[in-house]
């Protein structure tokens, strides 16, 4: 619970820092660090328009989408601590819930009858079906070499000791970079300030929506983002020295879970 909480509380202004780092590199003002918190609260006020020509997928399909993601957030341990939902083989679970989100997501774009939505829908899962296997073949490796199969163990068991496991750790960090700019449509992938038919892969496929479907997105796409990272970190966690209070933190929480359980 705590990793939903944490990654839901980031993704109020991760995207407001990123959007901000690149306003000041490129010389421009631009948007405050809280502003992608701003639109949301005022879409949320806003109604949903729907087209004549889409059914109840397209309605739903925002909620899924929203709910597989927190589902997947679950997964995810925190620090020592392990996910709400953890089991052997958790991971394939995690990537099916997701798997499950941008299912609808597609097909609630085809549901619009738009051959614009269309394109970009086809174009999301054929980035997607890259995506995939590639994290597979990235937590399946490191499965075998730690010997379980759930993330919190995986992590908890992982340790870079020798030079070739170092190199492994930089491989898999590039390899979940590179799927977090697949999945969160970010350069060099996609452009999510483009307006150009033949670059637009996920904003082309929200055209339709609006109101609070179009907020439900946006939250949808911010936590992405944030978990993803939040991943990457797992791999190096015991060896950044500035995350170190963090064992302390767990370590005392853990202990107080113990001596009031026993009281």
């Amino acid at each position: 619970m705590l990793s939903l909480i944490l990654i839901f509380l980031a993704s109020l202004f991760f995207t407001g820092v990123i959007n901000r780092t690149k306003s000041i590199a490129s010389g421009r003002k631009g948007p405050g660090i809280f502003q992608g918190l701003k639109d949301i609260i005022r879409l949320c006020k806003k109604g949903s328009v729907f087209s004549g020509t889409t059914s109840f997928i397209f309605q739903i399909a925002p909620v899924i989408y929203l709910a597989s993601v927190i589902m997947a957030i679950l997964v995810v341990p925190f620090g020592e601590l392990k996910g709400m939902i953890s089991f052997d083989g958790d991971f394939v679970f995690f990537v099916y819930m997701l798997a499950l989100g941008k299912f609808f997501n597609i097909i609630s774009a085809l549901d619009t009858g738009s051959s614009f939505q269309g394109m970009g829908a086809s174009r999301e899962a054929l980035f997607s079906m890259f995506a995939e296997p590639a994290f597979f073949i990235l937590i399946g490796s490191f499965s075998l070499l730690t010997g379980h199969t759930s993330f919190h163990d995986i992590f908890i068991s992982l340790h870079f000791s020798s030079s070739i496991s170092y190199i492994l750790g930089i491989l898999a960090t590039f390899v979940l970079i590179m799927i977090a700019m697949i999945e969160n449509s970010r350069m060099p992938i996609d452009d999510p300030k483009t307006h150009l038919e033949l670059t637009m892969i996920h904003e082309v496929m929200i055209l339709d929506n609006s109101g609070i479907d179009l907020a439900i997105i946006f939250v949808h796409n911010r936590s992405k983002i944030c978990y993803v990272w939040c991943l990457n970190c797992k791999f190096f966690y015991r060896y950044i020295p500035i995350l170190y209070f963090n064992s302390y933190f767990f370590w005392g929480t853990n202990n107080i879970r113990s001596y009031c359980r026993f009281t």
